[in-house]
């Protein structure tokens, strides 16, 4: 495949620490470009990671006619308008979760162009301890799935941080409550029917500190999830089914340097196989898979229908801290 260059809007520290460097470890890639609105940034950020070009505001970058893509790591209010002025330009847009800060303005991605690819950046459904959990699924290995459990978490207090401005899209739903319906999205191959959640707000920042949400996938199928901006860093997901079940031992921040791990459990208590896959990095999958999209220019596995579903299941979850009620879907 000839290799799809690419442009990284800003130097948001996602994209600095994680997504480019995976992406700059693949021969069917090549990261051309980064801008920020400080030009001086920007040329920091491209000597750290040996990229050529260096811009110092967005619509330049956007400009190049060298560029085919543009990763988009910006904050999460920036996610539409950023990807709509990226797809009028003409490029392909990989654009961070989540898409959008609610679902009515993630819709306005259906004004991009007919010729351009748009897709959310949910690496887990490119790892490859996600792909083999599924195709268990599929085939029956643990039976019928009827819950999935996630607990995810970390501890920010950073007054400064995206994460911790409510007015931005910051809070711990949108970072990373994402995650477990977007799995469970996968997994169940389904859709929720309806949802439920208790949230905790941080007094100063306003955002949501602290969630648990419980969406029912119909067919006696559930997920539940606990998710913290302010709590120990741990994560896990449990995926039960009525003859075993696949634990995932790190599901969201799967390391790039080691082999990945899960636990597949019979009917046995605790008795079972822990397999480990090859060393891979997420990141760079999921680059790779939107470049094939690109080159066979057929539409991406998830695109922006897709997305905007994601948000319509998470507006839900905060329809409901409002009324204390199920709300539908």
């Amino acid at each position: 495949m000839k290799p799809v260059k690419w442009g990284i809007l800003s130097t948001a520290n996602i994209g600095m620490k994680k997504v480019t460097p995976g992406m700059m470890k693949s021969s069917d890639i090549q990261v051309v470009a980064i801008a920020s609105r400080d030009l001086k940034r920007a040329k920091a950020a491209a000597a750290e990671l040996g990229i050529v070009k260096a811009y110092g505001s967005y619509e330049e970058l956007m400009a190049d006619p060298e560029i085919e893509a543009i990763y988009n790591p910006l904050p999460n209010h920036l996610h539409v308008p950023m990807t709509l002025a990226a797809a009028k330009a003409g490029k392909h847009v990989l654009c961070e979760k989540p898409i959008a800060i609610t679902a009515k303005e993630a819709a306005h991605l259906k004004k991009a162009p007919k010729t351009v690819h748009i897709a959310e950046a949910f690496m887990v459904r490119h790892s490859l301890q996600w792909i083999d959990a599924k195709k268990r699924v599929k085939a029956g290995e643990i039976g019928t799935v009827v819950a999935i459990q996630c607990l995810f978490s970390y501890f920010l207090r950073d007054p400064k941080n995206v994460r911790n401005k409510a007015d931005i899209g910051g809070g711990g739903i949108l970072d990373i409550g994402c995650y477990p319906i977007t799995i469970a999205r996968f997994i169940f191959d389904a859709e929720p029917v309806r949802v439920t959640a208790v949230i905790d707000r941080d007094p100063k920042f306003k955002t949501d500190r602290t969630s648990g949400g419980l969406a029912d996938f119909g067919k006696g199928r559930h997920l539940s999830f606990t998710i913290s901006t302010q709590a120990a860093p741990y994560q896990r997901v449990h995926i039960l089914g009525t003859k075993g079940r696949i634990e995932i031992e790190i599901p969201f921040n799967a390391p790039p340097d080691v082999p990945n791990r899960i636990f597949v459990q019979g009917m046995s208590m605790n008795v079972g196989t822990w397999i480990s896959y090859p060393v891979s990095d997420q990141y760079q999958l999921q680059a790779e898979a939107f470049g094939r999209a690109i080159r066979s220019k057929k539409k991406p596995a998830w695109g922006v229908e897709n997305a905007i579903q994601n948000m319509k299941i998470i507006d839900a979850f905060f329809k409901s801290e409002k009324t204390s009620k199920w709300e539908k879907v």
